[in-house]
């Protein structure tokens, strides 16, 4: 099995979002996080070629290393796994600077 780790991309006072990097430090997928007074909604996106062993264990480390680290008493955490191909990554500062190429 693959080892994985986070790293923050954004946090506001309700949400956070993060970066799933593989062992190779390569991009392997994002959370997202929004937390309510009572309920955790995740949202996960993750490669095609992880197995369902392999969400089941990345959602136990989100719910242990993230949203319990968080200290946010929680009754549920939901999660809605999205299991595809990156089609982009697309922001105004990118395009700014190709158009100025």
């Amino acid at each position: 099995m693959s080892h994985y780790r986070f790293q923050r991309e954004c946090r506001t006072r309700s949400s956070e979002v993060f970066v799933l990097l593989d062992e190779d430090e390569k991009r392997a997928g994002q959370v997202d996080l929004h937390y309510t007074s009572s309920v955790v909604h995740g949202t996960l996106t993750v490669p095609e070629r992880l197995t369902q062993d392999e969400i089941q264990n990345i959602i136990e480390m989100i719910d242990q290393e993230l949203v319990m680290a968080s200290g946010i008493a929680r009754e549920d955490f939901i999660v809605t796994v999205f299991q595809g191909r990156e089609a982009g990554v697309y922001s105004d500062e990118e395009a700014e600077m190709e158009n100025r190429s």
